[in-house]
């Protein structure tokens, strides 16, 4: 056997041996992604990435958040994808995620990244806050379609309205700091002590008050834009209101979790995660994506979603989650579905 040809073998078996290795490599991916996408999420990827498997670990944005908080010392997730950038925000404070600065990160909307260089975090797409309203229950027990967030508080709306606890959902989450910013900490808790009122549930998931007034369970459902104009699309007779004051929001983003033991191919998701062909796939179910120019046109969508966009206060939000969100649940928690 000549030379070359020995190393030409050698080189041969190093590569599949490598092969061999990277063929195994698992992540762990903590999601708050909506259950129906995750399939079609690991799928896209692996068209492109076929040697990582991805392993979700899923529930709704609280959850996800308590439970990362909770293994802080004890990490077991390699990547966060699908996340809301406030509990991101308090992740970090924590110092559990690792800084990266994925490749084509310069063709995001700055908006949709951390401020820091490197980011310890990367958006993927924006959801806002709006109410789905049933016009065939609201007609039979002679309701008017609601204009505002204080609409919400009148009399006649008692037990029809459901919308999200802010600590099991990131779209609760985002309606409640969204008011307080517009109206204010007494003010902002003056309007959810009249709205409570009016509760019927509130869930956990922040998809699940559209979807009950799509079918007709409630006649109101606050919940976000992009679920609304779905159902509507479906054939629901629902109606999509973003309220006059103005809409909270907020957005999916991707992380890598400090300490993996799996950075490399941790990486390959993040990177790929800000690629063209991510933002497509995610806007089949987000209509606004972190690189600009490449979302469709949804239908149903609410033109005037962009001006009535609140100034978010991301950090502010994410600073005071905790505080909000016991304040919350000591007031309000007794409305709540239970958990199942």
């Amino acid at each position: 056997m000549t030379k070359s040809t020995t190393l030409a073998l050698g080189a041969l078996a190093l590569a599949l041996s490598t092969t061999a290795l990277w063929a195994e490599t698992e992540l762990t991916v903590y999601t708050a992604v909506e259950a129906e996408d995750l399939e079609r999420y690991a799928a896209t990827f692996n068209e492109d990435h076929p040697d990582i498997k991805v392993n979700w670990v899923r529930d709704s944005t609280g959850v996800i958040t308590a439970k990362l908080l909770a293994e802080k010392n004890n990490p077991q997730a390699d990547v966060i994808w699908g996340l809301a950038a406030t509990s991101l925000l308090v992740l970090k404070t924590e110092g559990m995620l690792e800084p990266y600065a994925p490749a084509g990160l310069d063709a995001m909307d700055p908006k949709f990244r951390d401020s820091h260089n490197p980011p310890s975090w990367v958006g993927m797409d924006a959801w806002v806050a709006a109410i789905c309203y049933n016009t065939v229950e609201g007609e039979k027990l002679g309701l008017t379609p609601p204009a505002s967030w204080a609409d919400l508080t009148k009399p006649e709306y008692a037990g029809h309205v459901v919308m999200p606890n802010p600590a099991s959902s990131g779209t609760g989450f985002l309606d409640v700091s969204s008011w307080l910013q517009l109206m204010g900490e007494e003010g902002g808790w003056a309007y959810m002590d009249a709205l409570h009122n009016n509760i019927a549930a509130y869930t956990h998931s922040g998809s699940k008050p559209c979807k009950m007034a799509a079918a007709g369970e409630t006649v109101m459902g606050v919940s976000f834009a992009f679920r609304g104009a779905k159902e509507k699309a479906n054939g629901a007779p629902v109606e999509i209101i973003i309220p006059e004051e103005g809409i909270g929001w907020d957005m999916e983003a991707t992380a890598i979790v400090a300490g993996t033991a799996k950075e490399d191919a941790a990486k390959v998701l993040v990177d790929w995660s800000v690629t063209p062909k991510a933002m497509e796939m995610y806007n089949v179910g987000y209509a606004v994506v972190g690189i600009p120019g490449i979302a469709k046109p949804v239908e149903h969508f609410p033109a005037n979603i962009p001006e009535k966009m609140i100034d978010n206060d991301f950090e502010w939000a994410a600073n005071n989650r905790a505080a909000i969100l016991e304040e919350w649940s000591k007031r309000y928690d007794a409305k709540s579905e239970p958990k199942g």
